[in-house]
């Protein structure tokens, strides 16, 4: 058979494809005035508590990735992470906060505790989701030693599976507001 029919097919196909709408649903975005509310919190928390803004840096302990897209979601235009005041940095030693995401793994165990090493004081270990938590998913599997809690002492934890992006921004909020000095009585 010669490539002659083939090609006949292909080339509607091809120009439907590219020239029609896509099948995915739109992103939902969320109600503006949470975001609002929720910016106008994290920036007087981060600000009362570090006088500055507050630098992330996410580790992947091992995970499927399903919280690294939400995360990632974090940094679109939809939620705009940098409005709050909070920033993803490459390096442990610019960071406050170790949002880790996954189980912590055989292999990245070690990476893991380096990377908290390299952070300074003060510094927040966040588990983000189900496997941060307690291994999800995949408790129980040879390659797994267990949630986050099991490597390092965490500060806060953020279930799901995944955590949308909203649930991620209250978590550190949260986190911000449990770390605010205790206002002396009158």
């Amino acid at each position: 058979m010669s490539g002659r029919p083939l090609q006949k097919l292909l080339w509607p196909r091809l120009a439907r494809g590219l020239f029609s709408r896509p099948l995915t649903d739109a992103a939902p975005s969320p109600p503006p005035e949470i975001a609002a509310a929720l910016a106008e919190r994290l920036e007087q928390a981060s600000q009362r508590r570090l006088g500055r803004s507050l630098a992330i840096r996410q580790v992947d302990a091992g995970s499927c990735n399903g919280c690294e897209l939400e995360i990632n979601a974090l940094n679109s235009v939809i939620y705009d992470l940098e409005r709050f005041g909070l920033r993803f940095v490459a390096s442990p030693r610019h960071a406050d906060v170790l949002l880790v995401t996954g189980p912590v793994t055989r292999n990245m165990r070690e990476a893991l505790l380096r990377t908290r090493a390299c952070t300074p004081e003060p510094c927040w270990v966040v588990a983000a989701g189900d496997c941060a938590v307690d291994g999800g998913v995949f408790k129980g599997s040879y390659a797994i030693e267990g949630g986050v809690g099991d490597a390092l002492p965490v500060d806060l934890v953020i279930p799901g599976c995944p955590p949308t992006p909203t649930q991620l921004l209250e978590g550190l909020l949260a986190l911000l507001d449990a770390q605010q000095p205790a206002r002396a009585k009158k």
